[in-house]
């Protein structure tokens, strides 16, 4: 609890986000994020309703399975995601967050998705406290602050976030978890030094990447950039 030693934090991990890539080339797309050095790919699913935008589901996680050995990070944008949590673990799915603002029984929620095997996380919106996660902070392995407002990649990163970030790292370190913070949203090299710095330790970067010429130059940009926070 609090006065805990803080567990020694690993090298930032980068996770580019297929919401960003060329969807008629997608196998092709994801094969050469992962040569390019990404230590995850970043799979955000939407339904339309929870957020302003329809993307992916449940096949297109089992395709991407085949076609990667990388760890499938879903993020389910979606409502009443308890439905689809085993669902998308037997698809492929490795960690797997779900948002406090979608979810009535949250506690619930993170529990399943831990028997089911998966990395458990909580996601929340800009506007949305951190108070809405006390009571699971302790159950989950990372927690997904996302730094624009969802539904579409290539949005502005919300600097306000920041402080937030710093105060989540803070807690955690604080009570000595073992949890992650996730970051999505406007990630790019010219940020991602002063988010890592904030608390940050894994890095969603959809337009970023895809939207380069050179997956893995951007890549490793990044990576220079963290080794300087």
């Amino acid at each position: 609890m609090g006065g805990s030693k803080a567990r020694p934090r690993p090298a930032g991990r980068i996770a580019p986000s297929i919401l960003s890539a060329d969807f008629s080339q997608l196998a092709e797309e994801v094969s050469a994020v992962a040569g390019a050095g990404a230590d995850l790919i970043h799979v955000d699913v939407m339904d339309g309703h929870f957020v302003p935008n329809i993307t992916l589901g449940q096949p297109v996680v089992a395709c991407l399975d085949r076609v990667t050995d990388l760890p499938l990070d879903v993020h389910l944008m979606i409502e009443r995601p308890e439905r689809y949590v085993e669902e998308f673990r037997k698809a492929g799915a490795d960690w797997i967050s779900v948002h406090a603002e979608a979810c009535t029984h949250l506690h619930r929620t993170v529990q399943q998705i831990k028997e089911s095997g998966a990395r458990a996380g909580v996601a929340l919106n800009p506007g949305t406290p951190l108070s809405v996660i006390d009571v699971v902070l302790g159950d989950v392995d990372f927690v997904l602050l996302m730094t624009v407002n969802p539904g579409f990649g290539g949005q502005k990163f919300i600097s306000a976030v920041l402080q937030k970030i710093r105060s989540l790292r803070d807690r955690i370190d604080a009570d000595g978890l073992s949890v992650d913070i996730e970051v999505d949203g406007g990630v790019k090299t010219d940020n991602i030094a002063e988010i890592a710095r904030a608390g940050g330790d894994v890095f969603v970067a959809g337009s970023a990447v895809f939207d380069s010429k050179d997956y893995r130059g951007t890549i490793a940009a990044m990576r220079e950039q963290l080794g300087k926070s």
